[in-house]
């Protein structure tokens, strides 16, 4: 088959052959859930050409996966409004969204689909349920199962070596990506479709899966019949690939010169757009190319030195090489550790050496204990800290600076420091409209030691590994508007 999706970015799951007598080819959408920049889609498009049937999109949101709430259901149902929008009346393409209503409604779905299908598509992701669900997937499928990873500008699996620092990564990235970046993904990934039969989803399994179409027509189900935590509500911050779209676009017309002082709360110039990777509905390619055209920037790496640092290898300005380098370099780095270490949620990820001092310091005394109970109702002593935990409930994010703070405070104020993880992983993970991701762990370990390394003088708790407080942190940052903002 002719493709332009490079094979480094192609996992075959089972060893069931292509049906060339199918129906169709199905795309199960669920990981990258968007209409552009979209590997895994255009690896279905290219089946679709070369068997000659219709593609038909299955995207399904369940409401039994861990931490389901209205709050991430919303932002979910978001981009299926847009996608039901941006495939409506397109030839050769059928858009078949499906909205669970109760656990376990969905169960048999798939594999229903997958009878009739030549070929199988699906989203390769490295971390939260996928992993195991695609695994078990694969076993039940006996029609050919193709993982594709569109999540980065690099393929997370084209190394074999987890990268201890962003330094190393850094170095790797710089001789990596000049060659990666000819093989972007297709603005829109499903075109020239014309001329094949509109799939159709078979009768029996539309009356007992039935379509959502109807309801996302009228912006989605109503969330309050649906068995979630309704203790978290939706923010204000809409999902989708426009509202994706719109971000982006503000961040380089109003934010992007002044990002270099991006650790200022009082500031809002950080882009805003995790959630919107998180859920796949924006690509790194898709920033990328609005980025280099901002910058009236074209890739020449020519004489470029790869050394790993931060600054001068892009060849833009300083405030688009700084974004680069949380974007790129940092987003990619937890991918790299999530795609080759089934641990990587777990305490026993972190170095040797942030372990060792972490253990030998593990029965120092805390000054303070907090239940997770207290942590989630912010009601600790230090109200810079509940200011961010305030604006993690509220917002469903923490400003950048004061989320490496919030983390640290948890180290200090718990039992030990796997119990610290531990509540770190539980409370992002409910609030942030970001967490579940590779670059949630990043975060959530770094703060324990992970992609650092050892640090003087060492304290109590804390040991080797880098210390923050409050207190210098207010001296550093201008944190007043931030704390009366998110006051109790």
């Amino acid at each position: 088959m002719h493709t332009h999706v490079p094979g480094s970015r192609v996992s075959v799951l089972n060893d069931a052959e292509v049906d060339p007598s199918g129906q169709y080819v199905l795309y199960w959408m669920t990981s990258h859930r968007r209409t552009t920049h979209n590997y895994a889609l255009q690896r279905a498009a290219d089946w679709s050409r070369h068997v000659g049937r219709g593609l038909l999109v299955l995207e399904a949101l369940r409401c039994d996966y861990e931490w389901a709430s209205e709050r991430h259901h919303r932002f979910v149902l978001d981009g299926m409004v847009d996608n039901a929008a941006a495939m409506e009346g397109r030839p050769g393409i059928t858009y078949y969204p499906y909205v669970e209503g109760s656990i376990g409604e969905g169960k048999g779905l798939l594999e229903s689909l997958a009878e009739s299908a030549a070929v199988v598509v699906t989203d390769d992701y490295p971390t939260f349920f996928v992993p195991r669900m695609l695994a078990a997937v694969s076993h039940r499928l006996e029609t050919r199962l193709e993982a594709v990873d569109s999540n980065g500008l690099v393929p997370m699996r084209s190394t074999d070596r987890v990268y201890p620092t962003a330094y190393t990564f850094r170095r790797y990235l710089q001789k990596a990506l000049p060659a990666q970046l000819e093989l972007a993904p297709l603005e829109d990934p499903a075109g020239n479709l014309a001329g094949l039969e509109q799939p159709t989803v078979p009768g029996p399994i539309l009356a007992r899966w039935p379509s959502a179409e109807a309801a996302l027509a009228s912006g989605g189900p109503d969330l309050t019949s649906l068995p979630l935590d309704h203790s978290v509500p939706s923010t204000q911050l809409r999902g989708g690939e426009r509202a994706a779209s719109e971000r982006l676009d503000g961040f380089l017309k109003q934010a992007l010169g002044r990002y270099d002082d991006r650790n200022q709360p009082d500031e809002d110039v950080a882009s805003g757009l995790s959630p919107y990777l998180h859920f796949g509905h924006i690509s790194t390619h898709a920033i990328l190319a609005r980025l280099a055209a901002h910058e009236d920037w074209t890739p020449n790496f020519e004489g470029r030195p790869t050394n790993g640092k931060r600054t001068g290898w892009w060849g833009m300005s300083s405030p688009a090489e700084a974004f680069l380098d949380q974007f790129v370099t940092w987003r990619e780095l937890g991918f790299n550790m999530a795609a080759l270490r089934s641990d990587h949620r777990e305490y026993e990820s972190l170095p040797e050496w942030a372990r060792n001092t972490l253990t030998e310091h593990a029965s120092d005394p805390r000054p303070y204990l907090y239940s997770l109970e207290q942590l989630d109702s912010a009601s600790t002593h230090d109200e810079l800290w509940n200011a961010a935990q305030r604006q993690l409930r509220r917002e469903g994010v923490i400003h950048n600076y004061l989320r490496m703070l919030w983390g640290k405070k948890i180290l200090k104020w718990t039992a030990t420091p796997r119990e610290a993880a531990r509540l770190m992983i539980e409370l992002n993970n409910r609030y942030a409209l970001d967490g579940r991701d590779p670059n949630s762990y990043s975060g959530i370990y770094w703060c324990l030691g992970r992609y650092d390394r050892p640090w003087g003088p060492e304290r109590p708790v804390f040991g080797k590994i880098r210390y923050m407080t409050s207190a210098n942190t207010a001296r550093k940052l201008r944190v007043r508007e931030y704390m009366e903002r998110f006051a109790r």
